[in-house]
């Protein structure tokens, strides 16, 4: 009886050892397959290239699957641009301009208004980059920037940013309004390559940075004085939201005016007593 038991037992093992060593070859020829064949990133990476515009066939394939689900309907079938919601055209617009209005949610654009509002991302950020390389091959324009932040200057970059950036954006880079129901978001909630992608694509009524105007070192130390302005140190006391002059004013007026004048009715008080 034991006998037979254990000769049961037997062929249950052997399928399980064939089992284990079958799933142990899919794994090691899947490991050999990704160093011999990397792809993507990791392809850039193991060649020593890690560029983030070095795209591949393969992601330009699917991005142009992508872009015909779900931007074609606006910006045209070989995105020419088109009149629904005044879609303009994304050739020549570069990988940076895509990756901006991407990441940030303002495409796909959800109506059609005075400019996109940044919202939650739609897509993936494998799917992203996947559209970026579409974009980027329609035609030559603005590639997504590769920031050194920690190399920059942060009192050029202050120079910079109030020359060239706080007539929009407030000189705390807190955003302002602009014509034609228009505004200039606030810098500080953005990243610092989205800072950066937007300094060379120049995204609704911002202008296009060239390189002759601003290099990248300068982007790099504006970036550096951005990071100082998401969370000053604010020595005088509260920040006020770092929006300017008027709530101050109105904080001068409604406790220092108001308490002065409670002051002035306690003296004339005593004064009669």
């Amino acid at each position: 009886m034991r006998r037979e038991m254990g000769g049961a037992r037997r062929p249950r093992r052997s399928r399980l050892v064939s089992s284990a060593a079958f799933v142990l070859a899919l794994v090691t020829l899947g490991a050999l397959w990704n160093l011999v064949f990397p792809s993507g990133g990791a392809a850039r990476a193991a060649a020593g290239n890690p560029d983030p515009n070095d795209f591949t066939a393969q992601q330009v394939k699917s991005g142009a699957q992508l872009f015909a689900e779900g931007c074609a309907s606006c910006h045209g079938s070989s995105g020419q641009g088109g009149t629904q919601a005044q879609a303009p055209s994304l050739i020549g617009v570069g990988a940076a301009a895509a990756d901006f209005q991407l990441t940030t949610g303002r495409m796909p654009l959800k109506a059609p208004a005075a400019q996109a509002p940044a919202k939650p991302v739609q897509y993936s950020p494998e799917q992203i980059l996947d559209l970026d390389a579409y974009v980027a091959s329609l035609g030559a324009g603005p590639e997504i920037p590769t920031i050194d932040a920690a190399s920059g200057d942060i009192a050029v970059g202050g120079q910079l940013f109030r020359a060239n950036c706080a007539n929009c954006h407030n000189f705390a880079g807190q955003g302002n309004v602009l014509s034609d129901g228009k505004y200039a978001p606030a810098i500080t909630p953005a990243t610092d390559l989205q800072v950066a992608e937007a300094v060379r694509s120049g995204p609704e009524s911002m202008p296009k940075f060239a390189t002759t105007q601003l290099s990248q070192a300068d982007i790099n130390s504006m970036i550096k004085y951005i990071q100082f302005l998401r969370s000053p140190k604010d020595p005088g006391g509260h920040g006020l939201g770092h929006v300017g002059p008027v709530p101050e004013g109105l904080v001068i007026f409604l406790v220092g005016i108001a308490g002065l004048a409670i002051v002035c009715l306690w003296i004339g008080e005593r004064v009669k007593a």
